[in-house]
This record gives structure tokens, sequence and C-alpha cells, in this order.
């Protein structure tokens, strides 16, 4: 048996390497000139290799005509060989090195900005940070970066987190949004419209619900469980989205998540006030931030962030 590490092994009957790389060159540029200049060699030293490579096979190559060179039959059965062998190492020997080039960072961010935010961008990050692969970590609970359960993180707070070094991205704020089809124009009319709800997670410091907005825009607020009794409740704001597109009442949504449904005019901001829940912010543990990837990583999502 002649297995993968077997000290038996039959000797591989090919011609010098050197030889075969003469040839290709000579073949793809059908000139012993131009072939010396890819390989830096001298255009003598390539004629010299293609006749050893002729006289080991025993037939021609080349057919040399006045200042020009054509390939014989052989030489482009050999040719065509030669070059998908080539292209075939070339790549290899390219995937060996990427690991090096190419690096993972792992980002963590809570579901809503990972669906609504991140991954319309991903296209646009790929282009910007080719060598960079960004693989997404979407949960509404925090991870411990500082324990690398992930590399950098976008949280929704006030940048307070001890052993982390974060960078303000944007404010946050929440306000009733709505589609145009409900008609809804004046705060007055609210009662009479099926209110959304949303669960927010327990360290939120000021999450926008609906008791809160009936407090700051100073409206009596239905009572007791007439808040929630004819309302639809969701754990993910996604969803509360997409039920509020759909006409099916009014949702306290993220002015930052919904621009584009804003911008298209699929949801309504029919009044205010919009609730400040703080300010979404790029996080990454102590010690870490110099990082080329991560470095990669954080100013392309400081960018995006500026831009929008």
């Amino acid at each position: 048996m002649n297995e993968i590490g077997s000290p038996v092994r039959t000797p591989r009957r090919l011609p010098a390497l050197l030889s075969l790389r003469a040839f290709e060159a000579a073949a793809a540029h059908l000139s012993f000139q131009r072939a010396a200049q890819e390989l830096s060699v001298t255009p003598s030293a390539i004629s010299h290799q293609v006749r050893a490579l002729e006289d080991a096979l025993g037939q021609p190559l080349f057919r040399r005509l006045t200042r020009q060179l054509a390939l014989t039959p052989a030489g482009q059965r050999l040719f065509d060989d030669l070059r998908t062998g080539f292209d075939l190492l070339e790549a290899g020997v390219d995937r060996l090195r990427r690991p090096s080039a190419s690096q993972a960072v792992t980002l963590s961010t809570n579901t809503a900005f990972a669906a609504r935010w991140v991954l319309p961008r991903m296209d646009a990050f790929r282009k910007a940070c080719p060598g960079v692969e960004l693989r997404l970590h979407a949960s509404d609970t925090l991870v411990d970066l500082a324990r690398g359960e992930a590399d950098i993180a976008v949280r929704s707070g006030n940048g307070n987190w001890p052993g982390l070094v974060s960078r303000e991205l944007m404010p946050e704020r929440y306000a009733p949004l709505c589609s145009p089809m409900l008609g809804l124009k004046d705060a007055a009319d609210l009662p009479k419209h099926r209110l959304i709800h949303c669960d927010w997670q327990p360290q939120a410091l000021a999450p926008a619900v609906w008791p809160r907005w009936f407090r700051e825009a100073g409206i009596a607020p239905p009572r007791g469980r007439a808040m929630t009794a004819s309302g639809l409740s969701f754990s993910d704001e996604t969803h509360a989205m997409l039920a509020a597109l759909a006409g099916h009442g009014v949702a306290l949504l993220s002015l930052t998540l919904s621009a584009e449904e804003l911008r298209s005019g699929a949801l309504v901001q029919p009044f205010g006030p919009a609730l400040d829940t703080g300010s979404y912010f790029l996080a990454v543990a102590n010690g870490r931030e110099d990082e080329p990837a991560l470095r990669a990583v954080w100013e392309w999502i400081a960018s995006q962030a500026s831009a929008a």
C-alpha cells in the first residue's frame, strides 16, 4: 500500500520544474522575451530550459518562426495541462496563506439591531473589509467580551461597562409608528387603535413601553388591563414592526431601526413624543481595541453610523 506517511513511494517521472515553468510562461506569451520578463530571467535562459524540456520529451513543443513562436499540437496539449496544474497549485498555496491574512471577528448585538441594521450592510462590509470574516452573534442576552464570548459588540445603554472600551455610535429614540392605512393623526385617537407591545430586557435603563409613553405625552392611559387586553405583545422588536407594517396596530419602535420604512412611507410617525432610551455603543474588551481585525470592524461600523 502506498498510503500517506508510508515509506513506499514511486518517484514522480516529471521533467525539471524550471523547464516546465519556462515552457508554460513562453507558451502563454508565445514569446521567450516576455516569458523572461515574467520569470525575471534572461531570454536565453528561457530558450535553454525549453530546449531541455523538448529533449527530455523527445519532441518539439514550439515551431520557431521568424520573430514568432507557435505551439505544436504536443505543445498545445502540454500547455493546457500545465496551466490547469499551475492554477491548482497557486490556489492551494493561496489557501494556506489566507488564514494569516483573513481573520474572523464575532460581532454580538441584539436581535433587532442585527436584523434591521447589520444584515442589510453585510455586502458593504465584505467590500470594505475583504480580509475580515464577520460572524454575527444575535442575542438579547449580553455576552462577556472579557472572557472572549464575542470579539466586539454593539450595545444599547449608557456605555458605562467596567472592563470595556466603548464609543457612542448614535442616540436611540422610540416613537409611536404605524401603517398609514390606519389614518391615525392625533394622539387623542390612539385609544381607538390596538397597541402593540414589545418585551424589554430587565437591564434596560429606560425601556420604551406604553405606560412611560403616556406619562411623557401627558395623556391619560387606558385604565387597568385595558392597556394590554386588546393589544398584541411580542418578545422581539422585529415581529412588532412586522405587525405594525401589516396594519395591526400602533407600536413603539426604534426610529433608527425603522429608518428605511419611514423613508419609504411604509410606516409613519403620526405624533410624538419620542422616548429617549440611551444610545447605541460599540464595545470591546480592554486591551483588544488595537487588534487590526477588530479595529477594521470598529471603524467600519462607526463610519456606517455616521453616514446614517
